[in-house]
Formats: C-alpha cells, sequence, structure tokens
C-alpha cells in the first residue's frame, strides 16, 4: 500500500533533491533569451539608434515609444519578427527533453545529470509530442468557444458599463477561463506524469509501455478523487510564481533610471527563476500525487514469469489448473502419502507347501 504524504511538502522535497534539473531547465531558457535578445537589440537599434525619439527611453521610459517601437520591428531590415517565432520551436525541443527526463528522476532515485535528463527526453520524445497535440486540440475544442463567449460578452459590458463595473464584469470572465485553462493543464500534467511511469513497466513482448492512451485514464480518476488537495495546490504555486514575476518585474522598472544594469537584470532573473522553480514544484507535487496512485498496483507475492511453452495436458505443472473431476471431495479422507505396494492377498490359512519344508523330502 503506497504511503500517503503530504503532496505539497514531498513536492518540495522532490524538487530540492532534483535541484540540478531546475538549474538546467534555468540555463537552457536564459541561453534562448540572451540569443534572441541580441536579435532583438538589433533590431530595436536600427529603428531608434537616429531617431531623437530614443532620448526618451535613455533619459526615462515612455511606454508609447517602445508600443510604437515593436510595432515597427517586422519593418525593420533584420527579417522582422522571424526571430521570434524561430525561439518557439527551440523551446519546444528542450521542454520536450528535460520535462520527461525531470519527470523520470522524481519517480525514481536517478540523480538529476544532464546526460540522464537528455537520454530520458530523446525515449520519452514523441511520447511527450502526442501529449502536446492532444493538449493542444482538447484546449482548442473547451476554450475556443469560452473566448468566443468572453469577446461578446467583454462587447456588451463596453455598451452598458463605464469605468470600474465594467472592469470587474469583463475580469470575472477571464478567470472562468483562467480556472478552466489551470484544469485543463493539471490534467494533462498529470497525464504527463503517468506517461513516465507508465514507461517504466515492460509489455509482453519486454518492451517498454509507450502507449499514451493508457495514462489518460488514470490521470482522469486521480484528478477526480483528488480534485478538492490537487487544484487548490496547483493554482497557489502558478499564483505564487506569477506574483514573484510581477513584484521583481515592478521593482525593475522602477530601477531603470540608474545608471547600472546590472541589479536590475539580477532582479529580473530572480523573478524568472522563482517563477520557473514553482513550476518545477507542480512537477513534484503532481507527481508524488501520482506516485500515491500508481497505475499498477503492486502484488504482495513475487510471481514469477512462465518460461516458454506450457503443455496444457499436464497435470503436474505448478501454473497447470487442477481438472474438476481431480478435485477431492471434502468428505473423503486425503491420503497425502499413497502406499506404493499392492495390498497383499488374503488367505484363510497358510500355504504348507510353502510354509512347511521338508529337508528330508527330495524335491520333485
Amino acid at each position: 500500500m503506497p504511503e500517503h504524504r503530504n503532496i505539497f511538502l514531498h513536492g518540495l522535497s522532490l524538487t530540492l533533491r532534483r535541484f540540478p534539473a531546475v538549474l538546467w531547465a534555468y540555463v537552457f531558457n536564459l541561453g534562448l533569451a540572451l540569443i534572441f535578445s541580441i536579435r532583438l537589440h538589433a533590431q530595436f537599434s536600427s529603428i531608434m539608434g537616429h531617431s531623437l525619439a530614443a532620448q526618451r527611453l535613455t533619459n526615462g521610459f515612455d511606454l508609447a515609444t517602445v508600443a510604437s517601437a515593436l510595432f515597427r520591428l517586422q519593418d525593420g531590415p533584420s527579417g522582422g519578427s522571424t526571430g521570434s517565432f524561430s525561439a518557439i520551436p527551440l523551446y519546444l525541443l528542450v521542454y520536450f527533453l528535460l520535462v520527461p527526463g525531470t519527470l523520470f528522476c522524481y519517480q525514481t532515485k536517478s540523480p538529476a545529470r544532464l546526460s540522464t535528463l537528455f537520454h530520458q527526453g530523446l525515449i520519452h520524445f514523441w511520447r511527450f509530442f502526442r501529449i502536446t497535440l492532444l493538449t493542444l486540440l482538447i484546449s482548442a475544442l473547451i476554450l475556443g468557444p469560452l473566448v468566443f463567449i468572453q469577446g461578446k460578452w467583454a462587447d456588451h459590458v463596453d455598451r452598458h458599463a463605464v469605468e470600474l463595473h465594467a472592469f470587474f464584469a469583463t475580469l470575472v470572465g477571464y478567470v472562468v477561463i483562467f480556472l478552466i485553462a489551470s484544469i485543463l493543464r493539471l490534467y494533462f500534467d498529470l497525464v504527463e506524469v503517468y506517461t513516465v511511469q507508465l514507461g517504466l513497466h515492460l509489455r509482453h513482448n519486454g518492451k517498454p509501455d509507450r502507449r499514451v492512451r493508457r495514462a489518460l485514464a488514470p490521470a482522469w480518476r486521480t484528478l477526480r478523487a483528488h480534485f478538492s488537495q490537487a487544484w487548490p495546490i496547483f493554482l497557489f504555486l502558478t499564483i505564487l510564481g506569477a506574483s514573484a514575476v510581477i513584484l521583481t518585474a515592478r521593482i525593475s522598472m522602477h530601477m531603470l533610471a540608474q545608471p547600472r544594469v546590472w541589479p536590475t537584470f539580477l532582479l529580473a532573473q530572480f523573478g524568472l527563476f522563482l517563477h520557473l522553480f514553482t513550476r518545477f514544484w507542480q512537477r513534484g507535487a503532481e507527481t508524488s500525487l501520482a506516485l500515491q496512485n500508481p497505475i499498477f498496483t503492486p502484488s504482495p507475492l513475487p510471481i514469477r514469469p512462465v518460461v516458454g511453452k506450457v503443455n496444457p495436458v499436464d497435470p503436474l505443472h505448478p501454473n497447470h489448473p487442477v481438472p474438476v473431476h481431480q478435485i477431492p471431495s471434502p468428505d473423503l479422507p486425503l491420503d497425502p502419502l499413497p502406499n506404493p505396494e499392492p495390498a497383499s492377498p488374503s488367505l484363510d490359512e497358510p500355504d504348507p507347501g510353502v510354509f512347511h519344508h521338508d529337508p528330508n523330502v527330495p524335491p520333485q
């Protein structure tokens, strides 16, 4: 019977014990950000390097100037926004390589080395690719109509309400969409956890089980049975990570006028790192929940697999069922050790020719 633990604290413990996975994810995300920020810097320089409007950014911070520059990036000589779209496949590649390896290390005692993360990521690559496609399809079918209804609701609010009342009326719709999206994200996170757990077991042909569809039902049963425990923790960690980003970004905005840039950079990176850590913490809590509700219930007795073909007519084989006609009746006494000798003949008296031999009589 799996031990019941607090998934919030146990998830934190799993994250801290596999902390190198968080560090590697942060390093790769930072590397991607630096690579594509160089291209973004070149685009901004080509637009504003010879413009007097750039003084509004060097001597202060004008949000309207930033917005205008962003809209004009597609007209720049460096290729427009192609670089920002090319970052998406690279980010997904890092995601498909690091996340399966992290979940594998969470569920086993393997250390979170980069070689282990990449090896498991390559093994689970196409499985997580299929899960991502399924997530996009289900999310589009559920969230698409909700976003459409929210747009109609926002237009209705604009026609009949103003100021603070209109803001909160529109905000309600976005909150509902966010809550439903969080449930979908939690469910497919559990699907990914159970997919890795399923790959730890072998099928009858001796190969790992790669069937993603077998993880859908266990993830749904676990989510339904432990919804009141898992969903609040998921929401709390999501809000905690977003709050860290918002708080550090707000402080960084107030530090833009300082001559040194590196304190602002470190503060912003600290907020992003906290957000990444809370995401891995969510993965740890989901792994803890899945370990307490595994797909396969372990047997209390070890069962040896039968090697070779079993003779169906061999009643002495240990795995062969006993025929019904050979089962002894409970009314008859059981003889565990039958007598191998034949029964002795019942004679009234001994044979005189055998037991009364006279030595003086010659043999006939």
